[in-house]
């Protein structure tokens, strides 16, 4: 900024600027600053260079009245000549620019034997205090944020000693709570800090100082939680990234409050100075009352002497009122939740899985905590126990309505969880958590939750068909591997693929990757295959019947596996489901561990047959489901379709598979040609096509299927030669438990 020398040439009469009158001005605002102060003609004496600047000390305006210290002029980036004169009042106590630069300016305002001891001016309710000579009492803002007396008072001094230009309104920008809506006052105040970068030197106990190596050289606050964000694992990574930049740039760690309530800074102070009392007898009183009464002991009549007596004298000691930032009350959680050997006997002194402890601690909260707990906690375990109080932390994002807006009783856009939990249950609510992604803010509503109701209700479908067929399964009737027909063993190798997935997404904690690879398999690998194809089997094959005690055996190790997985998401309908599978087991699912040796089913070589098989059939399906539309049948087993396929290898996939069965229709014919003109065909399954055709024969009453074997046997002959087997072993069965006619 460029600044200039000017006179007053001429002013009306009694004006405060007056004829002769020179004053220093950014050389863009001197017209500005002229016309304010009624000044009728002035001149430019000469250019005022910044170095001049630089050195020059100012007479307080209002001495007379007891500011008889030295004002100095300092360069801050902070100031502009777009408005003003091109100098601005420095006020350290009350503004951060004001702060910074008076702070920064320390050094050399000592060399210039300038005070730079910043005065409290004004106290609590907005008062000057008694360090404002000529204005104790003066109130800044009161009590309902209206302004008060100050200003007025102040300007009227300032007229008095003559050393007013001009004054005028404006409307200033300053903050408000956002709670009350009224202005607030930067202050400066005395405060309790915790140094961030002074290294170790107070006394420590035993295990805190090994840890800290503490001594004269020992490690910094600040260097010691850096080190314990590296070591920790944070979900998402980028928490990492977030914590570290705010333990690396903070300043000291403030921690004390003046508020009318709670946890007190139980010290004493030294009166006229800030030595701290450090007496383990007066420590050990102070941590037996409160043990009996409380932190209000602390504030009852007589707290000093009570305390002090008889190892000091009372009257040279200040007791402090000041009371803790709730954040460091948080932040030491840990050291009565896992190091409690009272309430907590499983978790005391419990460390670090690295330190050899048994099990790791994580903390979850939203993401606002990097600022608040985590970093409160971090802080205030690594300065007395040298680590992290945490192994892993998870963050998550913060819960919206359906329209992403924030949630409030105002615009009743409330989603209540015990609302959600009593009108759909708590599965889905938990569902909905789990399938979310949590690294981002959440969305909810009634259309969300709707469709997370119906994915639960085909997941507990899925669970109640499989417990519906194991009602008739005897364990001792299972059947080993090396006889199960080859779709067992194709769905228990898609059973073991998505093994690993999942441990690992559990593991990271990645729980929508859980949620999306069990609802994908139940859903589209067991109701919409498997099971679909097996119903035929487990309803119309005989009891004694190899491929039904195969797939009664699969769906028994399906059940086991999917409960034990989906346990920690549905923690009520898995618990549920396990005590109808497992009647017998006193155990919960919940303290079950995941399912073991499923990599035994892994079979590559067959899954990549059957990938082929699933291929042709969604082409026969697709035909009949056109079949369907147009009613020219009705369910699948009124189809007999010929499937043309012209590449060998996927017709010898075929080989040895009942491909109808696999269709569910009634016959199939497994033709060796490419597609004629007109037969269905997809992309994804070129050289495969399905010309549909009617089934011949009469419809099974039993198993619904058309064959013209209905009738041939005189015993049975509404039914198929297999269901008469299956109803003369039932009606066998039926006489030997005296159940049968």
């Amino acid at each position: 900024i460029a600044y200039g020398l000017y006179r007053v040439v001429a002013a009306p009469e009694g004006n405060w600027a007056k004829p002769g009158d020179q004053f220093v001005l950014a050389e863009k605002l001197a017209e500005s600053v002229f016309q304010a102060a009624k000044v009728e003609a002035f001149e430019r004496v000469r250019e005022v260079l910044t170095r001049e600047l630089a050195g020059m000390t100012c007479a307080h305006p209002l001495e007379k009245l007891g500011y008889d210290f030295k004002v100095p002029l300092l360069d801050g980036d902070h100031v502009t000549d777009d408005a003003g004169a091109g100098f601005v009042h420095t006020a350290p106590g009350h503004g951060r620019e004001d702060f910074d630069i008076w702070m920064a300016s320390s050094r050399l305002l000592h060399e210039r034997e300038i005070d730079t001891r910043i005065p409290y001016t004004v106290d609590a309710d907005g008062f000057y205090t008694e360090e404002v000579p000529g204005f104790p009492g003066a109130r800044v803002i009161d009590d309902k944020g209206n302004k008060g007396d100050a200003n007025e008072r102040v300007i009227k001094a300032l007229i008095e000693a003559e050393a007013l230009l001009a004054r005028g309104k404006m409307k200033h920008p300053y903050p408000h709570s956002w709670r009350s809506k009224k202005p607030v006052i930067f202050r400066n105040t005395p405060q309790w800090f915790i140094a961030m970068d002074k290294p170790f030197s107070a006394p420590l106990d035993a295990t805190a100082a090994k840890a800290l190596g503490a001594g004269s050289n020992g490690p910094t606050l600040r260097a010691i939680a850096l080190e314990e964000i590296a070591r920790t694992t944070w979900v998402p990574a980028a928490g990492e990234n977030r914590i570290t930049g705010m333990i690396a740039n903070r300043p000291d760690w403030v921690v004390s409050r003046q508020r009318a309530w709670g946890v007190p800074i139980a010290v004493f102070v030294k009166k006229g100075g800030h030595d701290i009392l450090v007496d383990e007898k007066v420590n050990a009183r102070i941590v037996e009352a409160f043990a009996r009464e409380g932190a209000d002991a602390w504030y009852k009549e007589g707290a000093a002497e009570r305390f002090l007596a008889p190892d000091h004298d009372p009257e040279n000691y200040e007791k402090i009122d000041d009371v803790l930032d709730v954040w460091f009350d948080s932040g030491s959680t840990h050291a009565f939740t896992l190091e409690d050997p009272v309430h907590f006997p499983t978790l005391a002194g419990i460390r670090r899985r690295h330190d050899g402890g048994p099990d790791e601690v994580m903390y979850l909260e939203g993401s606002d905590q990097h600022r608040g707990w985590f970093h409160s906690s971090l802080l205030e375990s690594c300065g007395t126990r040298g680590r992290a109080p945490y192994d892993s932390v998870l963050t998550h994002g913060f819960v919206l309505d359906e329209k992403g807006r924030k949630m409030s009783k105002s615009l009743g856009n409330v989603v209540a969880p015990q609302t959600v939990i009593k009108d759909a249950g708590a599965d889905i609510l938990r569902l909905w958590v789990a399938a979310s992604d949590y690294a981002d803010d959440l969305r909810i509503g009634k259309e969300i939750l709707a469709t997370f109701s119906e994915t639960y209700r085909k997941l507990r479908n899925t669970l109640r068909w499989m417990l519906g067929a194991l009602a008739h399964f005897d364990p001792a009737e299972k059947v080993e591997k090396t006889d199960m027909p080859e779709l067992e063993l194709y769905i228990l190798h898609r059973l073991a693929e998505i093994d690993a997935p999942i441990r690992e997404a559990y593991a990271a904690f990645d729980y929508k990757k859980v949620v999306a690879l069990l609802s994908s398999f139940m859903t589209g690998d067991l109701s919409a295959f498997y099971f679909d194809i097996r119903k035929d089997c487990l309803y119309c094959d005989p009891p004694s019947s190899a491929a039904r005690k195969a797939a009664l055996t699969a769906i028994d190790i399906l059940c086991d596996a999917l409960l034990k997985w989906l346990a920690p998401i549905l923690c009520f309908t898995a618990e549920e489901a396990w005590l109808a599978f497992r009647p017998q087991s006193a155990e919960s699912v919940h303290l079950t561990d995941f399912p073991a040796g499923l990599a035994l089913w892994r079979d590559e070589a067959l899954a990549a047959k059957w990938r082929s098989l699933r291929r042709v059939r969604a082409v026969v399906t697709g035909a009949l489901e056109i079949e369907r539309v147009q009613k020219t049948i009705g369910a699948s087993l009124e189809a007999d379709p010929q499937v043309f396929i012209a590449d060998e290898p996927l017709r010898a996939a075929l080989a040895g598979v009942d491909f109808a069965d696999i269709c569910i229709t009634s016959a199939i014919e497994i033709v060796a040609a490419p597609p004629p003109p007109g037969a269905f065909t997809l992309p994804e399954t070129p050289g495969v096509g399905v010309v549909s055709r009617r089934a011949q024969g009469r419809k099974c009453a039993r198993s619904w299927r058309i064959s013209p074997l209905v009738g041939s046997d005189a015993e049975f002959p509404d039914v198929t030669p297999r269901d008469a087997e299956a109803l003369r072993e039932l009606r066998d069965m039926g006489r030997a438990l005296g159940r049968w006619p």
